[in-house]
């Protein structure tokens, strides 16, 4: 079973930067593609980023391309999100996700439905 924590959440001002973390453990994080969702209140759940098990393949959401970077290190089985120029629109929790299946080195996976492993989420809040 994977354990997914992300950390790093906190207020902002618009125009600010933060950047989210998710610490993987209790299976091959360098296996897993990994992605990024959000949820912000009284909305559904929305795919924000996703990264290949290799890290050589990253996807965004059209609304935060250009401004939010994934990476991750495999070494330290992590994940990250790097938000620059944060708008109000990007206020939601904030969720990691890992797709527990074999897949090839470049695969990406930008659906819910994809993923198996969540974390517990993480409080982005912008102000404006």
């Amino acid at each position: 079973q994977v354990q997914l924590v992300e950390s790093g959440g906190g207020l902002v001002q618009a125009g600010g930067s933060l950047r989210v973390s998710c610490a993987a453990s209790g299976g091959t994080f360098s296996r897993y593609p990994m992605g990024w969702f959000r949820q912000a209140p009284g909305k559904e759940r929305e795919f924000v980023s996703a990264i290949s098990r290799s890290g050589s393949s990253t996807y965004y959401v059209d609304s935060v391309k250009g401004r939010f970077t994934i990476s991750r290190d495999n070494a330290k089985n992590t994940v990250y999100l790097q938000m620059n120029s944060l708008k109000s629109a990007d206020t939601a929790v904030y969720y990691c996700a890992a797709d527990r299946r074999l897949r090839s080195p470049e695969f990406l996976a930008s659906s819910m439905d994809e993923y198996d492993y969540w974390g517990q989420g993480t409080q982005v809040t912008v102000s404006s």
